[in-house]
């Protein structure tokens, strides 16, 4: 891949790969959160991508209630790990639980940080 892409994979562990935003994880930011420790950051994406599939399986039958519950979780989640598109996205659901386009895109997006995580885990 070409693009942002592949710029954030070019140097997967490396701040320097890439800006920030360019990454659907903030490294910078897992790093300070996890005081340094790669193992544990690799611990916490792993766990945070099983809850990101699992909220984005669930998320789009639900009621509206379960759907919020779903989203504040994720976007708690989300903040804490650095994924902050995702987390951006789960807010806006908050605010609109009935967009499709909304629960759709935050599909699209718990997929990159997943292939992210996976590329960067190899």
């Amino acid at each position: 891949m070409r693009g942002e892409d592949g710029i954030a994979f070019s140097m997967p562990g490396g701040d320097v790969s890439g800006t920030a935003g360019s990454r659907p994880v903030d490294l910078a930011h897992l790093a300070r959160q996890t005081m340094g420790d790669r193992s544990l950051e690799q611990e916490v994406l792993a766990l945070f991508v099983q809850q990101a599939l699992s909220v984005r399986d669930r998320i789009v039958d639900a009621d509206v209630k379960q759907r919020l519950l779903l989203a504040h979780g994720l976007k708690g989640s989300a903040r804490g790990v650095g994924a902050f598109a995702v987390a951006d996205c789960a807010g806006a659901i908050e605010l609109q639980p009935e967009d499709t386009n909304t629960l759709k895109r935050l599909g699209s997006l718990i997929e990159e940080v997943r292939d992210f995580v996976a590329a960067i885990s190899r």
